[in-house]
């Protein structure tokens, strides 16, 4: 299994804290996003590489960050940081892009987790990924308590079976309490679909746009987590993040 994380945003929303400095490497709680991400996928059994994506603005960043990283923990899983040579908003593969970007040049041919560079993660990683080995794709979500806070993200419906019978991005009226939280497994045999859904001219922006997409083609199964999730996307998301990590409550 290989693992992705997504981390070649321009995080304009977040400026000036990310004029030059990638979004993933701000620090929560002391500890960097990304070092927080990893630390939850490394133990994951089976993983043999682990991949993060980034723009050329931000290449030296992510890069002195893996070699301080690879320094204090002896032996870890290889560790590559890809450069997609883009340069601002305007010339931006997409997160699509990006992950067709790094399948291609790393040459993945095997069960790919991918992570959006962003997010405080819910406990249990390895749990999500024990049961989309045993269903082949899946998504995990997080069941919020109101519509409104749905209609920020991308809200799933869920068949009798667990399968993603409907997913819809940003709806204005969900009917769902379900979100994806940006952490997706996606079988050996699905990764090529990928290639697929950017050959067909679909948006190449959001993943969820390609969970969307997929799902109709697919069984993708969903799995609900029950730990506390945070997705940072402005400066006040990523101060209360921050200050809720230091006082213990996230």
């Amino acid at each position: 299994m290989e693992c992705l994380i997504l981390g070649a945003g321009y995080a304009t929303r977040l400026y000036p804290l990310t004029k030059d400095q990638p979004k993933p490497l701000l620090p929560v709680g002391g500890v960097p996003i990304l070092e927080r991400i990893t630390n939850a996928v490394l133990p994951i059994e089976g993983l043999r590489r682990l991949h993060i994506v980034t723009n050329h603005r931000f290449a030296g960043h992510f890069e002195r960050w893996r070699e301080g990283y690879l320094g204090r923990r002896p032996k870890p899983v290889e560790i590559q940081v890809h450069d997609d040579q883009t340069t601002s908003n305007e010339n931006r593969l997409g997160a699509i892009g990006d992950i067709r970007f790094v399948i291609e040049r790393a040459g993945i041919d095997d069960d790919l987790v991918i992570i959006a560079g962003d997010n405080i993660l819910p406990p249990g990683v390895d749990g999500f990924v024990r049961f989309a080995r045993s269903k082949g794709t899946a998504a995990c979500l997080k069941k919020f308590e109101t519509p409104e806070l749905v209609s920020l993200y991308g809200a799933v419906r869920l068949d009798a079976a667990g399968r993603i019978i409907d997913f819809e991005e940003k709806p204005p009226k969900p009917r769902s309490l379900l979100v994806s939280i940006g952490l997706y497994h996606y079988g050996k045999a699905h990764v090529p679909l990928f290639r697929k859904y950017l050959e067909d001219g679909n948006n190449k922006d959001a993943p969820g746009y390609f969970l969307q997409w997929a799902h109709k083609r697919v069984d993708v199964y969903g799995y609900v987590s029950e730990g506390s999730w945070y997705d940072i996307g402005d400066l006040e998301s990523y101060r209360k993040a921050d200050q809720l990590m230091k006082e213990g409550k996230l």
